[in-house]
Formats: C-alpha cells, structure tokens, sequence
C-alpha cells in the first residue's frame, strides 16, 4: 500500500518536472529553435491546430527557422498565429512557399525579462511538487491504522528525499536556463 501511493507519488512529481523542461523549452534564448513554436496554435479551419500538426520547422541559421506548412492554404494564418504570439517577438515572411521567421537579437532588458518568466515557471514548478508531497502526506497518514506508525514515519522520510530530489532538479534546470538566456 504505502509503496504504490509513493510510487503515484514519485510518477506526479516527475510530470510536474517534465512540464516546467517543456515549458522552458518555449522561453526562447538567442538562438532560433523549433522548441519554442509547441505552444503556437493555429487557427486551421475554425480549429485551434499545433502549429507542429500543419508545418515542418527547421533551423537555417542561428537565428532563422524555416516553416515548411503541408497545405500552402495555411500559410496565412500561420503567419498571423506567429507575429499574434506575444512570447516570440519573432518578425515572419512569408513567400507563397514557405515562411522565413528571424529572430530579433535579445536585448539586456529583454532577458531579464525571460529569466523573471522562467523563474516563475520554476516556482509553479516547485508548487505542484509540494501539492502532490502534501497530498501524499494525507494519503500516508490515513494508512496508519492499517500499517502502523512506524512505517508511515519511514514512508514520510522517503517522501521528503523525493520531494528534495525533483526541486533540486526543478533548481539545476533553471540554473542551467539562467546562464543560457544571460549568455551574450
């Protein structure tokens, strides 16, 4: 019992860090990079579409990145879903084919802002793992009566060196993101 609500435990908080990689992925560094165009949506027929699901994206140069759509009928709003998305600040061209998107040099004031964004998707991060910890708690202490003490207060420290593990991962990710976005 203990071990399968410790297991769900684990599973949850390794979510909760795979989320904030992903979400950091989206924050973009000076570099063009695929990664940051997951949250594009595109409206495809009346339907919000992953901009990934209607065009191949690849790197031409550091800081260009090509957009190949498979139907040219949405090359338009492909466009329109780019230059409307406020995180990129990424100026398209669009050539009847394909879509050129380069990325503007960031500026000292500019990535300080996107480390404050990436800090504070860290510290969603860090709040979600320590709702599944609070949440396992209770879980582990409903099962004293069947278990006994003792092995809910060893199930409790095993809790906390998970909860200690992934936001020390949760840390060196950011710390790793930091020093990439403050890189000149």
């Amino acid at each position: 019992m203990i071990a399968d609500v410790l297991a769900e435990c684990k599973e949850k908080m390794a979510k909760a860090v795979d989320v904030v990689h992903d979400d950091f992925q989206t924050v973009r560094t000076g570099r063009a990079n695929p990664a940051l165009f997951q949250k594009i949506m595109v409206d495809y027929y009346g339907q919000p579409t992953p901009l990934a699901q209607l065009a191949g994206l690849q790197n031409l140069e550091a800081r260009t990145l090509l957009i190949t759509p498979y139907d040219k009928s949405a090359l338009k709003e492909i466009e329109k879903a780019i230059t409307n998305f406020p995180a990129l600040d990424a100026s398209p061209s669009n050539d009847g084919e394909v879509i050129r998107v380069t990325m503007p040099e960031l500026t000292e004031e500019r990535r300080k802002e996107y480390v404050k964004i990436v800090r504070q998707k860290a510290e969603d991060g860090r709040v979600s793992i320590r709702s599944v910890r609070r949440k396992t708690k209770d879980e582990l202490e409903a099962l004293t009566s069947e278990v006994g003490e003792d092995d809910v207060a060893r199930a409790e420290k095993e809790l906390e060196a998970l909860t200690k593990s992934h936001t020390d991962s949760l840390d060196e990710a950011l710390k790793r993101k930091e020093a990439e976005l403050l890189e000149i």
